[in-house]
C-alpha cells in the first residue's frame, strides 16, 4: 500500500519542481497563485538573468505557454501609436512575431518609475493562451484570437461596433478570462454588457446585463460548491452562471471612477477594492436551495486602511497579501490583512503600486520601481527573504512564475530570471 502513496508524492513533487505554464492574467486558476517553488536565498549580484530585452510602454503582464511568452506593448508604426501583441521565445527572449491590435490614446506620460508616476501610456490588458491560440482584449474593446505559432488572426469580435460597447476613462484594461470553452469579457451595451464568447469562433454563447465596466478583470471561482463568474463592476459585485449567464447574486458597491482590483474569494466571502476614495469591503454570500443572497461583511471607505488601486492581492491561510495604497508611488506599503475582518496585521512601506503573486516559497512582489522581493507568508510580522533590483522603468505589471522562470516587464524592458531551487 505504500507504493501508490510514494508514487503520488513523487508526481506531486515533480509537478511543483518543474512548474507549469502561466496561461493568463493572474494565472490559470485566476487567483495569482502557483505551488511552484523558487530559491529563498538569492546571490548578492541578484538572480541569474536568462535574457533581458528592450520593451515599450504598457502595463500588460506576460502569459507563458508552449515555450513562448506573450504580452502587449505600445509601438510606433510610421508615427501611429499602436497597441501590439508581442510573441517571444520563452527561453531566449527572441521576438517571434507581432500583431497590431489597433490605435491607442496616448499622452498620459509617467513612464519613469518614480514618485511622479501620473498615469501612463500603453496597454493594460494581459493576453491569455489556450489550445494553441492567443486571446486579447484591446483598449478599444476588441476581442481577438490568434494562432500562437504564426500570429495569424483566427477570429475577431468588436464589442464597441457589434455589441453597442461602452468604454471607460483610460480605456479598457480587463484581461480575457477563459474556462470551459468560453472567453469571459464585459463592455457591451444594454442587454449584452457581460458576455461569454466561444473560444473557437468568437460567437456569443450568452450575453446579459446592463452594467458599466471597470478596469477589474473577472474571476471564475467556486462558492458553496457552485462554479461562477464574478465581476467587479461600477454597480458592485455581480456573479453569473458561466454556462448560461444567469445571475446568481449581486452586492451593491457603487462607484464611478473605474480603477479597481479583481475580486478575491475566501469560502463564502468576496473581497473587493478600488481607488479614488472608494475603499474596500467584503460581501458574505449565502445559498438557500436555489436562492442566493449577499450581505455586507465590512466596508472601509477612503484610501486608508484598505485600498487596492489596481493591484490585486493574493490569499493565503485567510490573509490577503498585496499592495494596499492609492497613488503612493515609490513608497506605498505591502500589507497583510485578515480577509474575515479587514484588519491590517502588518505593513511595510517602499513598494508603490506594484503587484504580487503567491508561490510555493512565499509572496513574490514586484515594486513599481523594479525591485523583486520574496516575502514570507507569516501573518504575524513582515519578513523579507530576498530582494533584487531587476528592472528599469515603471513596473505596474504582475510578475509571472512559469516552468522555473520568472517573467517580468516594465515600461522600458522585459526580463526572464532563473530562480530555480
Amino acid at each position: 500500500m505504500q507504493r501508490p502513496l510514494a508514487l503520488a508524492a513523487l508526481i506531486a513533487t515533480s509537478l511543483v519542481s518543474h512548474g507549469a505554464d502561466w496561461t493568463e492574467y493572474r494565472g490559470p486558476h485566476h487567483d495569482g497563485a502557483t505551488p511552484e517553488k523558487i530559491a529563498t536565498t538569492w546571490p548578492a549580484s541578484g538572480p541569474k538573468v536568462l535574457w533581458k530585452v528592450p520593451s515599450n510602454a504598457g502595463f500588460s503582464s506576460f502569459a507563458v505557454a508552449g515555450g513562448r511568452c506573450f504580452t502587449q506593448e505600445l509601438r510606433d508604426s510610421g508615427g501611429a501609436m499602436l497597441e501590439t501583441l508581442v510573441a517571444r521565445d520563452a527561453d531566449t527572449g527572441k521576438e517571434l512575431w507581432t500583431m497590431a491590435l489597433g490605435s491607442m490614446k496616448t499622452g498620459d506620460g509617467g513612464d519613469d518609475g518614480t514618485k511622479e508616476n501620473r498615469g501612463g501610456d500603453g496597454p493594460r490588458s494581459t493576453p491569455a493562451v489556450q489550445g494553441g491560440r492567443v486571446y486579447t482584449f484591446s483598449a478599444k474593446l476588441v476581442v481577438q484570437a490568434f494562432d500562437a505559432k504564426t500570429g495569424k488572426e483566427v477570429w475577431k469580435s468588436d464589442l464597441a461596433k457589434d455589441h453597442a460597447g461602452r468604454n471607460i476613462s483610460w480605456q479598457n484594461a480587463q484581461s480575457p478570462v477563459i474556462e470551459d470553452g468560453r472567453v469571459f469579457v464585459a463592455g457591451g451595451g444594454a442587454g449584452e454588457s457581460l458576455m461569454a464568447l466561444d473560444v473557437k469562433t468568437g460567437a456569443p454563447i450568452w450575453k446579459t446585463g446592463d452594467e458599466k465596466i471597470t478596469h477589474a478583470s473577472p474571476i471564475v471561482t467556486t462558492i458553496h460548491g457552485v462554479r461562477q463568474v464574478v465581476w467587479f463592476l461600477q454597480s458592485g459585485l455581480v456573479s453569473v452562471d458561466p454556462k448560461t449567464g444567469a445571475e446568481l447574486w449581486r452586492h451593491s458597491f457603487p462607484y464611478k471612477v473605474s480603477t479597481a482590483a479583481s475580486p478575491i474569494v475566501s469560502g463564502d466571502l468576496v473581497y473587493c477594492s478600488a481607488g479614488y476614495g472608494v475603499g474596500a469591503g467584503a460581501a458574505k454570500v449565502a445559498k438557500n436551495g436555489s436562492q442566493w443572497t449577499a450581505t455586507e461583511a465590512y466596508r472601509f471607505a477612503g484610501n486608508k486602511p484598505l485600498a487596492n488601486h489596481w493591484s490585486t492581492p493574493v490569499l493565503k491561510d485567510g490573509h490577503l497579501f498585496g499592495m494596499f495604497q492609492f497613488k503612493e508611488y515609490g513608497n506605498g506599503p505591502v500589507k497583510c490583512v485578515d480577509i474575515a475582518t479587514g484588519t491590517v496585521k502588518w505593513e511595510q512601506p517602499g513598494f508603490g503600486p506594484g503587484h504580487v503573486i503567491l508561490t510555493g516559497s512565499g509572496i513574490l512582489a514586484l515594486s513599481d520601481d523594479g525591485h523583486l522581493v520574496l516575502i514570507d507568508t507569516n501573518a504575524a510580522a513582515y519578513k523579507e527573504l530576498a530582494r533584487a533590483d531587476v528592472l528599469d522603468g515603471k513596473c505596474w505589471t504582475t510578475p509571472v512564475l512559469a516552468n522555473g522562470k520568472i517573467f517580468a516587464r516594465s515600461t522600458k524592458e522585459a526580463v526572464c530570471l532563473d530562480l530555480g531551487r
